[in-house]
């Protein structure tokens, strides 16, 4: 049959000669019916060459066989590559699978593994998203491959596959490896497998034959059909359009078949059970020869897309080959079918391909993305489950997929059909200038119809900017009691209505409970100049306490509180509603000083900003406050985890500003936080003894108990915890080294002496508290202790280097003392020199050579130390206050007249000098300091006379 012209193809098909002596009447009728036509018969497809690198990819090779996924397309080619390509043709992966053509490909239903089976013999699986590569050999070409629906979900690992050699194959993974059971041979070669839930379809020489996996058991067989050319020339196609309808496309036959069983549940490829009482139950529902030789089918909602091959006079049962094009280029341009299952045409379309003139059928291929067939209804498709048809020859990929929303606006337009216009614009795909065509008068139609809820969706696109017109269907809305519909679509901006008609939608909502909803996304969104927030206060506050309000209405409130700057208020409700975003309206606002009414609604919220924020402004809010809000909770169990988390964080920030609950904080760490309840009870001075060693005792707190009992003087009780119940001697050694009470560690001796591996724990310990040799004496004879021998030389090692070390730190003392002892005798023997005029001193120091030359000389100094001599000079006894005479003061406390100690000096001296022979010397009575021989000036420093005396 001769193709219908295609909108999408050659304007020139449809050339006209001149008709001017055509009666009119015959011209006018001739374009009604071609009107009526035309109406029924809208085109169904549009067409586009895919982009991308296939181009390039074909400019070298020569494409074989197609799949297609959800969300990619496989390419297999002559030179035995596998193209992972988007829907834009962008190539996205490459696999060299194969030495030889690829003969076809196959995806799992989730899209993430590829099937492949080529000449060279190997069957590949390959994961698209990891390194896991299957390849099996058959060392026979093979030409149909399926892997299982769930391959991806399943451990099975399951495929089917066939070829030349007539067997399919059925491979599963078992324990000892993959395992291949033939399901069936003998029949000729497999020509094409396809997987559907549980069911298995292939075709051979004989027919098509159908396979239950999950029960193990054949279906059913459909013989070939009769005249059909052979497999070798025109390969059958297999499709499964649902769970229970295969279309078998096979020669110019097409045959739907319908799979009647029990199933339930399964969708997309989810197995379903079948029942062996309806295991034959298949129906042959449709078929119907065609003009043409079929080189792809495919499902198009309650039709077929047939890919059409046009035989020549030469194509007749004749063989050839697939692969190698013709050389004398006469083929036709192959076509795209839209049919029914009775075999109407509902669109046909001529594809310009690449290279057509050389092809023959066995070189096309169709493919289609999967897709739900249910989304089709009424001639259109649902936005995004259009399907996608891929016609595929050795140079070329064409894409072929429903007109769009706008083709099918502007054709109903052209046919007037105008309130189908504007529900395919509503979608969006519809131009603006449109609008004006059909919306006013589609608008009105909508009210008489009281389609309120559609005239108001189509408002912003027949009003657009203009306010008068808003503003009078608001009011119109209003008087029909219909204005919530319309108030999501009430503009703000561009154009700005007057204030009256926001208000007025705003009560109106407020009113309707279901509303309230729509209130609160308006107040939120809409901007607050634009209207005044008191009329709508007004309306709600009516309402609050009432059965009426809702949560919406309430956050409602709260914001136009806030619009309105009533901050307290909106504060209030915004903490009953829970809200996380409140602690910004604080900081925003400056609210600190009312949150002490909503702590525990704020810590319910965010208990940890709560209590920062508590802690924080602790001034404000005193903790008396926060604590009787906590526990005037009805939830307490939540109101002391809360409790708990103020006070911990109060008493890190000051120890005392919480003392009065300190009791009650023991309480809380004993219950919430115990490793922070012996710090706590080591830092605080607030809380009862008794009460936190009851908590301790009931919560079995150990190292507490035996903190609190050595602060309440309980030594031994403690001791004994330590010992019986924790057994730790260490902790015991240095509780007791802590408490320095002898008879404390008489005490832990006498709870240790029985316990062996306890003695041996306290001789390593005792070192530099007790002599080891004392418990040593007192161990029980018998008694066998663990690593007693290591433990004494350790015992005596460490007593070793203790002894040392104090015998070292004694003769350093011992030297310290000596040589600061000589430093203090040195310093004490030197003389103070007080003079009343310095200029006098210094001139007789100047002019003789006696000792007093390096005494410190004090200007104008009073000597007001009480001396030995009762304030008089020790050798003349009159009182040192003299009027211009000098003193002579020592650190002994003998004090001198100058002149004085200066005559009784050389007296001595000369006695001293008289009574030895020249080389004797009374030690103790030389006058001169022998130490101090060495000076510089060769004088010697002036000794007390009394000292020196006392000393001979």
């Amino acid at each position: 049959m001769s193709p219908k012209p295609s909108e999408n193809g050659t304007e020139g098909d449809d050339e006209r000669e001149e008709d001017d002596e055509q009666d009119t009447e015959e011209e006018d009728t001739n374009n009604e019916e071609a009107e009526d036509e035309e109406e029924e018969d809208e085109p169904r497809l549009k067409y586009q060459r895919m982009g991308g690198t296939v181009p390039s990819l074909l400019s070298n090779d020569a494409a074989s066989c197609v799949a297609v996924a959800e969300r990619m397309i496989a390419l297999g080619t002559h030179s035995g590559s596998v193209h992972i390509l988007d829907f834009l043709g962008n190539q996205v992966k490459e696999f060299k699978a194969h030495t030889a053509a690829v003969n076809d490909l196959c995806f799992d239903i989730e899209g993430e593994f590829i099937g492949s089976c080529s000449d060279d013999g190997s069957v590949v699986i390959i994961s698209l998203f990891t390194d896991e590569k299957l390849k099996f050999e058959y060392h026979r070409p093979m030409k149909a491959i399926a892997i299982d629906p769930d391959y991806a979900r399943k451990s099975s690992r399951r495929f089917v596959a066939g070829g030349l050699a007539g067997n399919l194959y059925f491979n599963v993974k078992k324990w000892l490896g993959y395992r291949d059971q033939v399901l069936h041979s003998g029949e000729g070669p497999i020509h094409a497998v396809k997987w559907r839930t549980s069911l298995i379809v292939w075709a051979n020489d004989a027919g098509v034959k159908v396979y239950d996996a999950a029960n193990d058991q054949r279906v059913t067989f459909i013989e070939r059909p009769r005249g059909s050319p052979r497999p070798e020339i025109l390969l059958p196609h297999l499709v499964w359009q649902d769970d229970a309808l295969l279309v078998i496309g096979w020669g110019t036959t097409i045959k739907i078949a319908s799979i009647k069983t029990n199933q339930a549940g399964g969708v997309n490829g989810s197995y379903r059970q079948i029942t062996s009482s309806n295991m034959n139950q298949v129906d042959i529902v449709a078929s119907f020869q065609t003009s043409y030789f079929i080189s792809g089918v495919a499902p198009f909602g309650d039709s077929l897309v047939v890919l059409a091959y046009i035989p020549g006079e030469e194509d007749g049962d004749k063989e050839f080959s697939s692969s190698v094009p013709s050389r004398q280029g006469n083929a036709q341009r192959p076509e795209v079918h839209v049919v029914t299952w009775n075999n109407d045409e509902l669109a046909t379309d001529a594809l310009p391909v690449l290279g057509f003139e050389h092809y023959k059928a066995k070189d096309y291929s169709l493919a289609h993305v999967p897709f739900s067939g249910s989304s089709y209804a009424g001639g259109q498709w649902a936005a995004g489950d259009e399907p996608l048809y891929y016609v595929v020859s050795p140079k070329d990929v064409v894409i072929a997929k429903p007109r769009d929303a706008e083709d099918h606006i502007n054709w109903l337009l052209q046919h007037g059909w105008h309130e189908k216009a504007l529900a395919a614009v509503e979608a969006g795909q519809g131009r603006s200038e449109l609008l004006d065509e059909v919306g006013s008068r589609y608008l009105d139609h909508l009210i008489v119809e009281r389609k309120y809820a559609e005239a108001a969706s189509l408002c912003p696109k027949v009003l657009r900017g203009s306010a008068s017109a808003w503003e009078r269907w608001v009011f119109h809305f209003a008087h029909l009691r219909q204005l919530p519909v319309l108030v999501p679509y009430i503009p703000t901006e561009n154009p700005v209505l007057r204030d009256t008609a926001y208000e007025v939608a705003l009560v109106a909502l407020a009113t309707i409970p279901s509303s309230h909803k729509d209130l609160l996304s308006a107040v939120k969104s809409w901007p607050p100049a634009i209207y005044s927030a008191s009329p709508i206060i007004a309306a709600i506050e009516p309402q609050l306490n009432t059965s009426s309000m809702t949560d919406e209405l309430k956050e409602a409130l709260a914001v136009l509180y806030e619009i309105d700057g009533q901050y307290e208020k909106a504060f209030a409700l915004y903490a009953d509603l829970t809200k996380p975003d409140i602690f910004e309206f604080i900081e925003k606002h400056n609210l600190h000083d009312v949150i002490r009414e909503k702590v525990f609604q704020l810590m319910v919220i965010d208990h940890k900003r709560t209590v920062s924020l508590l802690i924080q402004y602790r001034d404000l809010i005193t903790p008396a406050e926060v604590v009787s809000q906590l526990l005037a909770s009805k939830k307490q169990t939540d109101s002391r985890y809360f409790l708990y988390e103020y006070l911990h964080a109060l008493f890190g920030v000051n120890p005392h500003a919480g003392r009065d609950y300190h009791d009650m904080q023991v309480e809380l760490y004993a219950e919430y936080d115990q490793k922070m309840l012996l710090p706590f009870l080591r830092s605080s001075q607030h809380y009862m003894l008794e009460k936190a060693y009851e908590i301790c005792l009931k919560k079995d707190l150990l190292s507490e108990q035996v903190f609190i009992l050595g602060r309440m003087g309980n030594a031994k009780q403690a001791l004994a915890v330590i010992i019986d119940k924790q057994g730790d001697i260490e902790e015991a050694v240095e509780f007791v080294s802590m408490q320095h009470d002898d008879d404390l560690w008489e005490e832990l001796i006498r709870q240790c002496i029985n316990k062996p591996e306890m003695v041996g724990v306290l001789l390593e310990h005792t070192v530099g508290n007790l002599d080891p040799l004392y418990i040593v004496n007192i161990v029980p004879n018998g008694l066998e202790i663990p690593r007693l021998r290591d433990r004494l030389v350790k015992i005596i090692t460490d007593y070793r280097t203790e002894t040392s070390l104090r015998h070292g730190c004694n003769d350093i003392l011992k030297a310290d003392i000596v040589n600061l002892l000589v430093k203090y005798y040195k310093e004490a023997r030197r003389a103070i020199y007080l003079s009343n005029e310095e200029k006098g001193t210094r001139s007789k120091i100047d002019a003789g050579t006696n000792p007093m030359d390096r005494a410190p000389v004090l200007k104008s100094m009073e000597a007001k130390s009480k001396t030995r001599a009762g304030g008089r000079c020790c050798i003349c006894f009159d009182p040192l206050s003299i009027q211009n005479a000098s003193v002579i003061v020592f650190f002994c406390c003998h004090a001198y007249h100058l002149h004085c100690l200066m005559d009784s000096t050389n007296s001595i001296t000369t006695q001293k000098r008289a009574n030895t022979s020249g080389n004797s010397y009374a030690n103790g009575d030389y006058i001169e300091d022998e130490d101090d021989q060495n000076t510089p000036s060769g004088t010697s420093r002036m000794r007390c006379i009394m000292c020196t005396t006392a000393a001979g």
